[in-house]
């Protein structure tokens, strides 16, 4: 089977884009990179490029007259792209010759532990925090949905080039530590038959407090009742803390989340981390006092407020602690910094940037996702109580009842930023409906059908005796243009930050797959076309593995 067609594709179309720029006397603004991607719409060609709009800013042309100008200049082999197309705007779009998307089954066959890697990333220092829970209680569904998306952007990006790492950092310190304390001391108190000071109106009633306050050695519990009360609640809180984030570990270690470090912040008030920021922006004149408290000038950096950064008594606020944090991480050498947070965190981008620029890092290299809300139905009905916790859903109900794979593909199959409807009785359901069974079941047959082979005594077929011509129908073709644009998918999903690129791109590998399969008989009487139809077969199943890899889901041979 052939191997010199060029590779990778995009960068062979970049190259001769960039040829026909120079050839036709166009000229690139400043900064404008040549980008060729894998369309999302299959009928907008195999690869294309917006680089016609982005010329046309400089040529003082139409987009498509520019298109039509570079389409002219373009020398490309016809065995490699069989045809170029102008579309909508501007865009280019190619199509690629059966010979090279053939020729390209020998990369996935010799290349199955690497297909889809790739070096855009350049080694860029990457920590990603994510989920980051509140080490006050059990994770709920919107951790689980947190947990999937940074360990799957975390592949995605090692994959393309990138070193991406993860941590989770514990609010371990301040009032709401303070508040699980003292709801853990009532519960304890509670149980001694003592006199026991009422759960904090803003504190913790749920049933897992009671259960933590159970597992206090009475001798230790009843010396913290005798301290002084800021005491007191610290000893319970750092009880309970301990244990909630020991489960934690394990829930997300159960899920397939990998985290590279778990960071307290109590590290940073009490390694004078804090308050070394602190000190920072006072010297540099970027505080004022009013009130009696500490201000940032945070909107000498485009904040809508200033901020205070240290109350009237002296403590400092969450802000100047995550102002210490994100100036941690860059110190330890980190390029790029990557938060996931709640919904509700929307006003947190611009100040933590002002105050990242405001410490002296770049602030563009500090980026925020925002995790939209999970919404579970049974029935079609929300549901809202917990077996175990009596109050909500944790990633361990969850787990129990739907597994991890569905859990996992289920929260990847939207942006991040988009609300999520999961539907429990769907993800646990054995057909077609449900895309984790559909995506799953396609790597299961292609596990049948190279058994079946081999029981059959077909023999194993060879790169170098194959006959990739012989793959020439519709369907066939369809398959061989999805598994082709594997690679790119990666990167682009890398770049833009966006894993559900990954799962959607299965989902519809897995329909072409299908229709192959139910087209076209892959062992049949003629031996070269068996063995080419098995190559292309066995380099499928490669590619399935692959994606569903970076997404932390399984690839069962059998269903």
């Amino acid at each position: 089977m052939p191997t010199e067609k060029p590779w990778p594709i995009e960068a062979y179309l970049a190259e001769r884009l960039e040829q026909a720029i120079a050839r036709a006397g166009l000229t690139l603004p400043e900064g404008a990179r040549i980008d060729v991607e894998v369309p999302r719409e299959p009928e907008h060609g195999d690869w294309a490029t917006p680089v016609a709009l982005t010329l046309a800013k400089t040529a003082h042309k139409a987009p498509r007259l520019v298109a039509e100008t570079l389409r002219d200049a373009l020398t490309i082999e016809r065995d490699v792209v069989s045809s170029v197309e102008i579309a909508g705007a501007g865009f280019l779009n190619f199509r690629l010759a059966p010979a090279w998307l053939a020729s390209n089954l020998s990369r996935i066959l010799t290349g199955a532990d690497t297909y889809g890697s790739s070096s855009v990333g350049r080694g860029e220092k990457i920590l990603i925090e994510y989920v980051s829970a509140n080490p006050t209680g059990p994770l709920n569904v919107v951790n689980a949905r947190a947990a999937s998306i940074g360990d799957a952007l975390i592949r995605i990006l090692n994959a393309a080039g990138y070193e991406a790492r993860g941590e989770f950092y514990a609010n371990d310190w301040g009032l709401q530590a303070e508040l699980f304390g003292a709801s853990i001391e009532s519960r304890f108190a509670e149980r001694l038959g003592l006199p026991a000071p009422a759960v904090p109106e803003e504190g913790y009633a749920g049933a897992y407090v009671t259960d933590l306050a159970a597992t206090v050695p009475e001798s230790e519990g009843r010396a913290w009742l005798a301290l002084e009360e800021r005491d007191r609640r610290r000893r319970f809180a750092g009880w309970g803390i301990d244990r909630v984030l020991e489960q934690q570990k394990e829930d997300l270690g159960s899920f397939g989340a990998r985290m590279d470090r778990w960071f307290r912040e109590s590290e940073l008030h009490r390694g004078g981390a804090v308050e070394k920021a602190r000190t920072r922006l006072v010297e540099r004149g970027l505080t004022e006092t009013r009130d009696g408290a500490l201000w940032f000038r945070s909107t000498a950096f485009g904040d809508q407020e200033d901020r205070v950064i240290v109350r009237t008594n002296g403590e400092p606020t969450y802000f100047l602690s995550d102002a210490a944090y994100h100036h941690d991480k860059f110190s330890r050498g980190f390029d790029r910094l990557i938060d996931l947070l709640g919904p509700d965190h929307h006003g947190h981008v611009q100040r933590m940037q002002g105050v990242i620029e405001a410490l002296g890092w770049p602030r563009d290299r500090f980026e925020v996702i925002l995790i939209q809300w999970v919404r579970l139905l049974r029935g079609g009905e929300p549901v809202k109580m917990s077996k175990r916790a009596g109050e909500f859903i944790t990633l361990e109900d969850l787990i129990g009842e739907v597994g991890v794979d569905a859990a996992r593909l289920f929260f990847l199959m939207r942006r991040a930023e988009s609300p999520l409807d999961f539907d429990l009785e769907l993800a646990v359901r054995l057909s077609e409906e449900n895309p984790v069974y559909y995506v799953q079941y396609a790597h299961a047959r292609i596990a049948h059908v190279l058994d079946y082979a081999r029981q059959q005594g077909v023999p194993e077929p060879g790169l170098e005796s194959a006959r990739p011509d012989l793959l020439h129908e519709a369907e066939t073709l369809a398959l061989l243009r999805g598994l082709a644009g594997f690679p790119s998918l990666v990167a682009a999903a890398a770049r833009h930050r966006e894993p559900h690129r990954i799962p959607m791109y299965l989902k519809e590998l897995a329909a072409k797959f299908h229709s192959f399969y139910h087209q076209h008989r892959v062992v049949g009487p003629d031996a070269a076309v068996t063995a080419a139809r098995l190559l292309l077969t066995r380099a499928t199943g490669i590619v399935f593995r692959r994606g569903l890899d970076l997404l932390g889901v399984s690839a069962p041979e059998s269903m």
